[in-house]
């Protein structure tokens, strides 16, 4: 599956007799055959109508992922004819409604801003963090909003994302010791009073099409550093994405989902 050119390979484990434990071998094998930036399984819950876990192409499981729960929202909704499910995550509750249009929008749960949720390795500010990365050829890009979506972003505000040598630049920022999680990079361009340019390298999978919970930070970041209102569109190289944060701290997310096709799994995935 994919949503806005975000690509998922969807495990539906909810009648598997024990959590997966997929080994950090099997999923890098599996990346190696097929073109994916995250992993997910869909698991039984007693607490929800299902938990969504994520592993990013490296191996290593992670919290949240925006579009991908969008993703396996939409399935679902296609599956049960439900216009609500709420999802559980390692990086919190997370609820989905059924969109007019037939797609799903999401319900990613509060924007988390302060120093330690995000986390980061010292307090800080995080509405413009005293924190820069040099360009090589000159240039420094500094001041970027931090926010935590049940995982970390640090968002750089810049004139033109697709001028930046992102392959450089987005592993120094990730593997920074200011960041003991590492961290989402986003590089943003706010284009207009309801529009962002972005362009995200992940930690754990690199330079994406698009990036649910970078869209969701992106928005925070701006609006926190009064560079335009609540609700905006994110544009990734993927597609486009509607993003709204709303009075009560919650950010939702939505856009295209593409169902692609199967594949056969490796051994080595449990469950």
């Amino acid at each position: 599956m994919n949503g806005a050119g975000n690509a998922f390979i969807l495990i539906d484990a909810r009648g598997a007799p024990a959590p997966l434990a997929p080994a950090p071998d099997a999923v890098l094998a599996l990346a190696e055959s097929h073109a994916f930036d995250q992993l997910l399984a869909l698991e039984a819950d007693e607490g929800a109508d299902a938990r969504l876990r994520v592993w990013n192409r490296d191996g290593g499981e992670v919290g949240a992922c925006g579009n991908g729960t969008r993703a396996a929202a939409w399935l679902m909704f296609q599956e049960s004819g439900a216009d609500r499910l709420a999802l559980a995550s390692a990086g919190g509750p997370m609820a989905a409604r059924r969109r007019s249009d037939g797609g799903a929008e999401v319900d990613l749960g509060p924007a988390r801003l302060d120093w330690r949720e995000i986390p980061l390795a010292r307090q800080m500010d995080t509405v413009r963090l005293d924190y820069g990365v040099d360009l090589p050829g000159g240039g420094r890009l500094e001041g970027p909003g931090a926010v935590s979506m049940g995982n970390p972003h640090a968002v750089f505000f810049v004139d033109d994302p697709d001028a930046l040598p992102l392959h450089e630049i987005g592993p120094r920022i990730e593997h920074d010791r200011l960041f003991p999680e590492r961290v989402n990079a986003g590089f943003a361009a706010v284009l207009g009073p309801d529009l962002i340019r972005l362009k995200v390298w992940e930690r754990g999978a690199g330079l994406t099409q698009a990036c649910g919970t970078g869209a969701a930070a992106a928005l925070v970041a701006a609006c926190r550093q009064g560079r335009i209102g609540r609700q905006a569109v994110i544009r990734a190289d993927g597609g486009d994405l509607p993003v709204r944060w709303s009075a009560d701290g919650h950010v939702h997310l939505a856009g295209p989902v593409v169902l692609e096709g199967a594949v056969k799994l490796p051994s080595g995935f449990g469950g």
